[in-house]
């Protein structure tokens, strides 16, 4: 429960059941996790993306190991690196019965659109959270809490909701409207800066030059071409290839320089018909294929 909770986070499904079924057979147990290299589990948890819960995965399953067991509680295992409300409700209910109230996205649109709550999500949570409370039931918690999930997932959809089919309709204050895709309203999106960043391309005998970033910070712990820090200014150097990606809060174009001598310190150097087992990052595994791309034009 634990595993697949950190792991859906931000992540689809369709994505999620590989992964979780390869990391289960290689750390079958906490004990065997808490004893990986953390180099090891970063590599494994390459492509999923929001790597700081790969770094909290190692730290819980390290604290959940000395103590002998996870704790069974919702307000116990809040305690625990990288268990946030949300996941400690689900466990606890789901894993151990606790009648803990589990709130994701899909259960605050079924709440604010059973009350006809009009302000968006994340400004009615706590109004959202005391109507989920009275619905948690002490018998099957668990149950109840992965129903009205899927409920949201599947039924109360974002957009056209399948709302005859629903079993909370003759309830529902938002399908009574005949406007149930207005609640909740949804935030007003703010535009994301842009950022500029170098990595440094250095092939040598069918390799490239690779470094591990700072354990802190974004993609952190994680593999990737050596660079400087990322800047609101593009760099003057110049690049023979460029990627864009997005993150949560900004964009990014990341700049291919070519380099004649390794940069970056400490790091490796990886066989490019090896590169899938790097570890890389989406946005570094983007950058390298770039790279490739470009260097068999020029050739």
């Amino acid at each position: 429960m634990w595993l697949s909770e950190v792991m859906l986070q931000q992540t689809t499904v369709a994505m999620v059941i590989p992964r979780f079924r390869r990391f289960l057979e290689r750390w079958p147990t906490i004990e065997a996790l808490a004893a990986a290299p953390p180099e090891e589990v970063l590599s494994e948890w390459a492509g999923l993306g929001y790597y700081a819960r790969a770094r909290n995965l190692i730290a819980c399953a390290r604290e959940v190991a000395a103590l002998g067991a996870f704790p069974t509680s919702e307000a116990e295992l809040r305690k625990l690196p990288g268990l946030g409300a949300y996941t400690a409700a689900a466990i606890a209910a789901i894993a151990f019965g606790e009648a803990a109230t589990v709130v994701d996205t899909n259960v605050e649109r079924v709440i604010a659109r059973l009350h006809a709550i009009e302000r968006p999500s994340a400004e009615a949570r706590a109004e959202i959270r005391t109507y989920a409370e009275a619905l948690t039931p002490a018998d099957r918690p668990g149950d109840h809490a992965q129903a009205m999930m899927d409920l949201g997932a599947t039924i109360c959809r974002p957009k056209k909701p399948a709302c005859p089919a629903c079993p909370l309709a003759d309830d529902c204050l938002a399908f009574a409207s005949g406007e149930p895709e207005r609640f909740p309203a949804r935030k007003a999106r703010r535009e994301r800066p842009h950022r500029h960043g170098v990595a440094y391309w250095t092939e040598r005998d069918g390799a490239v030059w690779l470094v591990r970033r700072p354990a802190k910070g974004l993609l952190g712990g994680m593999a990737a071409l050596p660079g400087p820090e990322w800047s609101a200014e593009r760099s003057s150097a110049r690049s023979f290839a460029t990627v864009h990606h997005g993150f949560t809060h900004f964009t990014l174009d990341l700049h291919l320089v070519e380099r004649a001598e390794p940069a970056g310190g400490d790091g490796w150097w990886q066989p490019l018909d090896r590169i899938g087992e790097a570890g890389l990052p989406t946005l570094y595994r983007r950058a390298v294929e770039a790279g490739i791309a470009e260097e068999t034009l020029a050739a």
